[in-house]
């Protein structure tokens, strides 16, 4: 008896690893963003800026570094994700470098240019030193812990900007939370892997509403209660909304229940009203974005919210041209929280139509990983790793066009901060993990349990 083709199963057809694509791509990514950073130099000083060359070359030595680590490292990985990291990466940097003309006593672009050589060191060590994502949910538990101590820990220092978020020691500081939304979606990706039958089969029925049982439902109390405790003592509006948002898109992932995406809408819009009703903090927030134009009418000038209306007005479609907005008016945190507008101000509806694009690629490809994986817990902390950008980029972007309260969150890859940059950095290396392990081919083996055909030979 002879084997038939229909006996064992089909190899997996060989993928291209496009590694190639991806260095063509990044070459693009660099000669954009040294392209704008001399455009800046231009139109402020008549002048190519004179580190020009230093500020290319460092660019695209980390983008090579970066390359080769993943080349060498995982080389079936998407090859969009690094890219477009790279190209907002750099972005960021000339947005930076254009407002420190505005504000000479305050460069932030050269210490920006550090944390980006930080991040990337460290996207370099996960891609190299993280050979299988699995390893990750032994560690389930020891995230959790970690990640409500990073949480707690800025409780004890003084508030900045109202906000109990950083933790400062002497010059130096860092922002924990970023830090702990990471390894909260390692936890949650484990939590629901293991436990998403009971999730989904178990509890009441109310008609079409399938109502989990009081034992499943408890770990999700506990996390809206983390989530408003930390809004009401660190009076943190985003970090919140990241956390607990976060937790239901996994959770609806996990079980396909609507159920748990309605309980959880409830719960976190009965946690937000409240604390924004007893909160003096997140309560001014709610006013400044029911009222944007209140401090004009009352005559003390325009709010932050106000001067970043105006500048998103100004921009029009085609926007005034990089160097040549008035986005510095916002004050302090034009850097950090309203970088938004200087793009959309500079850069008009079609940048900020292009930057939206480019997030919205980077989460796309980070979900297409998320379903091509075969095991439950990569398939959820991919889901999880990509809808923090998500969540990030729609909270944020709402806030500074006045859609929803403002929430003093970063822009990933273009705010100013090192803390959430490096941990930018590693959610793409994660990603560039996990869909290298989707996209590598499998090995042809025989299933479980069935015997290989035996082939007879004529005598």
């Amino acid at each position: 008896m002879y084997a038939t083709t229909a006996d064992t199963p089909p190899p997996d057809p060989r993928r291209p690893k496009r590694r190639g694509i991806e260095l063509v791509l990044l070459f693009a990514a660099v000669l954009i963003s040294v392209c704008g950073y001399i455009d800046v130099g231009l139109t402020r000083h008549d002048s190519v800026p004179a580190d020009a060359a230093s500020y290319g070359a460092g660019l695209a030595l980390l983008a090579l570094l970066a390359h080769l680590a993943v080349r060498f490292r995982a080389p079936y990985a998407d090859p969009l994700l690094l890219p477009i990291a790279v190209l907002l990466n750099g972005i960021g940097l000339v947005l930076i470098y254009r407002l420190d003309l505005e504000t000479r006593h305050d460069a932030a672009a050269p210490t920006q240019l550090i944390w980006s050589t930080f991040g990337v060191g460290l996207f370099i060590v996960v891609v190299v030193l993280l050979r299988d994502h699995r390893v990750l949910r032994s560690y389930a538990y020891l995230s959790v812990a970690t990640a409500l101590a990073l949480m707690i820990a800025p409780i004890l220092f003084p508030a900045v900007n109202g906000a109990k978020i950083w933790i400062r020691l002497g010059g130096f500081s860092i922002q924990p939370g970023e830090f702990a939304k990471v390894l909260l979606a390692v936890f949650f990706a484990a939590y629901l892997a293991a436990n998403h039958h009971a999730l989904s089969y178990t509890g009441r029925r109310i008609r079409r509403l399938q109502l989990p049982t009081m034992r499943a439902l408890a770990p999700i109390l506990a996390i809206w209660l983390v989530s408003v405790g930390v809004l009401v003592l660190e009076r943190d509006l985003g970090t919140s909304l990241l956390f607990f948002g976060l937790f239901i898109i996994m959770l609806y992932v996990a079980t396909g229940r609507g159920s748990w995406v309605a309980i959880g809408m409830l719960m976190a819009g009965f946690g937000a009203f409240m604390v924004g009703h007893l909160e003096p903090h997140v309560r001014s927030r709610v006013e400044d974005w029911l009222h944007p134009f209140a401090s004009i009418a009352a005559g003390q000038g325009p709010s932050q919210v106000a001067q970043s209306l105006f500048a998103f007005a100004a921009g029009g479609i085609l926007g005034t041209g990089l160097g040549m907005g008035h986005s510095v008016l916002i004050g302090f945190a034009v850097k950090s929280d309203f970088i938004l507008a200087t793009a959309g101000e500079e850069l008009g509806l079609a940048g900020l139509c292009a930057l939206f694009l480019l997030y919205g690629l980077l989460v796309a490809r980070g979900y297409s990983a998320g379903l091509a994986l075969r095991d439950s817990f990569g398939r959820l902390l991919a889901v999880g790793l990509a809808s923090i950008l998500a969540i990030q980029v729609f909270v944020i972007a709402g806030g500074v066009m006045g859609l929803i309260p403002l929430t003093g969150m970063a822009m990933p890859f273009l705010a100013q901060g090192g803390s959430s940059l490096v941990t930018n950095w590693v959610i793409v290396a994660l990603l560039i993990r996990l869909s290298d392990s989707a996209r590598r081919p499998r090995p042809d083996l025989v299933e479980p349990g069935v015997v290989a055909p035996v082939v007879e030979t004529a005598s």
